[in-house]
């Protein structure tokens, strides 16, 4: 009975210490799918509007479940014409850093994209 019992136990704490491990593996992933989420919406939002110059954020607490995160973008010019009249083409580069609290220790991650827009 005791050899028994001294099996049981030693096997289940080695599950628990998966279940711990898996627990904190599970969360770690919501958080990010979170802030994939947001990320879209942000650089959706930078390539539609072409007047956006970039700036700096966090996102609302109640829209990320109390996860403390915020985004920083920049634009610039990616390539233009061979002059930059009024009526003529340009390719912007949109940078967008997002950027979460995992515990105490500060997570990013950086997207791109390219936006068309005439020059007015």
């Amino acid at each position: 009975m005791l050899v028994a019992s001294s099996i049981m136990a030693v096997a289940l704490v080695g599950l628990m210490s998966t279940l711990s491990g898996s627990a904190r593996n599970a969360a770690r992933l919501r958080d990010y799918d979170r802030v994939v989420q947001l990320a879209r919406l942000k650089m959706n939002d930078l390539l539609a509007d072409p007047r956006s110059q970039g700036g700096e954020g966090q996102f609302p607490p109640e829209l990320v479940g109390g996860l403390q995160s915020g985004w920083r973008a920049s634009v610039g010019v990616a390539e233009s014409g061979p002059d930059s009249n009024q009526g003529n083409d340009v390719l912007d580069g949109v940078t967008l850093e997002i950027w979460w609290m995992g515990g105490e220790q500060r997570r990013t991650f950086t997207l791109e994209g390219y936006r068309h827009r005439i020059i007015r």
